[in-house]
């Protein structure tokens, strides 16, 4: 569902990264179902693609060019040498070192390779003055946010991760961010459509932070009423609330091979 999203978001680019029209070697970094991996290793079938992540629930029938491998991205390096594009897809949350990811990519790509994360801004925003700042859900977002750090998880990483890109030595660091509308008050049919899928999503965030870290900061008589209370604003289409996307990316400098460095003024 957050692929056909996304891909309704982009009008169908996989990646914003000028990685130009023959990439031969493109990684994606905690590839989760793997769904982006195929259809990146469909459109560029002369590519190498590899898809990175602790769980097996990727396909077994892919492209012949996708393998997939069942790794933990934090640990050791195993993933080979010269990737052309390295791509991070909402995983920052889930990362207890991305800092140390993004160092160890630096090291293994091309000079003049380029790296992507895309990763949402967790909080609900408003520019019609429609959702106050009291509002359910717009606590929700925010208390949900506050909570998960006592996990060491960041759900507004998204903002600021060009910051963590330059620091780990890569350059031309841009950012395309996108308004993501958070349920189906757009007029806008395609916009409608993502509006819906990522409602969804948000319904679903209701039930994962229940289960948890919520449990941090109420009780669960508490949880349940303000739960209540934020998914009659998620359905409500006189809210016109929405997502910041971020799609963050860096090059590594064209004048260096492993290790840091950067180009010459």
């Amino acid at each position: 569902m957050k692929h056909a999203m996304m891909m309704e978001l982009t009008d169908g680019k996989l990646f914003y990264a000028p990685v130009g029209e023959n990439p031969q070697k493109i990684i994606d970094l905690g590839t989760g179902t793997g769904i982006w991996a195929v259809d990146v290793a469909d459109k560029y079938p002369s590519a190498q693609v590899l898809g990175v992540d602790l769980s097996p629930i990727q396909p077994l029938w892919v492209p012949p060019n996708l393998k997939f491998i069942v790794d933990d991205i934090e640990d050791e390096w195993m993933h080979g040498d010269d990737w052309d594009l390295v791509h991070l897809r909402c995983i920052s949350p889930w990362l207890k070192d991305q800092p140390k990811v993004l160092r160890m990519a630096y090291e293994h790509m091309k000079p003049g390779a380029w790296v992507e994360i895309q990763e949402f801004d967790s909080r609900a925003n408003c520019d019609d003055g429609s959702l106050p700042e009291d509002a359910p859900l717009k606590r929700f977002f925010d208390t949900a946010s506050e909570a998960v750090k006592s996990f060491n998880m960041n759900f507004r990483a998204g903002e600021n991760l060009g910051d963590m890109i330059k620091e780990a030595g890569f350059v031309n660091v841009g950012c395309v961010k996108l308004k993501v509308p958070i349920g189906t008050w757009a007029k806008d049919p395609k916009l409608r459509l993502i509006g819906m899928y990522l409602r969804t999503a948000v319904n679903d965030m209701f039930g994962a932070m229940a289960a948890k870290p919520l449990r941090k900061v109420m009780d669960p008589v508490e949880i349940e009423l303000f739960l209540k209370k934020a998914r009659e604003d998620l359905s409500n289409p006189n809210i016109h609330a929405y997502e910041n996307y971020f799609f963050w990316t860096g090059q590594k400098p064209k004048n260096v091979g492993k290790g840091k460095g950067t180009d010459p003024e």
